[in-house]
């Protein structure tokens, strides 16, 4: 299959868009963002809290949540100075509050604070309808439906733009291109 064309993205059009793939563990975030951003021209943001759950090597704790964003917030500064006219996010602040308050039933207020400041244009929310994949650092395969619907309510609480995407494969890919594409041209 020939590649495909780099669909670039008129920085006036975007104005700097921040787009964030977001959802469960295991439902492809990473794999998706980092497609977008290649077919966009953009640039990537990756996931702070995978670097640090893998650099502690321990089973992180409630202590980690405050150190978790500011790195994912570090992360995304810096993307932000460049000249990028798109951004593409795998997760931001908006996934450190459902987490913190899943394992630990609290978020400090001020990462709360912060994710509400700091929403992107649009949140990709990724389906569980994607196989479960263990690679050491995910724990709950069971608790990916209701993590979902955490992920929704806190964004629909946020005022976040949300897009559903489902799929598998190329299908799951296009989705989030098409979604992306129509974000462009409204910002």
């Amino acid at each position: 299959m020939a590649p495909r064309a780099v669909e670039p993205i008129e920085p006036s059009a975007a104005a700097q868009g921040r787009v964030v793939v977001t959802g469960p563990e295991s439902t492809g975030k990473t794999t998706i963002a980092q497609q977008l951003a290649v077919r966009f021209d953009a640039a990537w943001v990756p996931e702070y809290a995978r670097e640090y759950s893998e650099f502690a090597g321990r089973a992180l704790a409630a202590q980690d949540v405050e150190p978790i964003a500011r790195g994912q917030m570090a992360l995304q500064d810096a993307a932000l100075r460049s000249d990028h006219p798109l951004l593409v996010f795998d997760t931001d602040l908006v996934s450190t509050v459902v987490y913190a308050r899943h394992y630990y039933a609290h978020c400090p207020e001020w990462i709360v604070s912060a994710a509400r400041k700091r929403l992107a244009n649009l949140y990709l929310l990724l389906d569980v309808d994607v196989a479960w994949t263990a690679d050491g650092v995910r724990d709950q395969p069971q608790a990916r439906s209701g993590l979902h619907d955490r992920f929704r309510e806190q964004l629909r609480v946020f005022g976040a733009r949300v897009v559903e995407i489902r799929g598998k494969g190329a299908q799951r890919l296009e989705s989030a291109v098409q979604a992306t594409r129509r974000h462009l041209v409204s910002v």
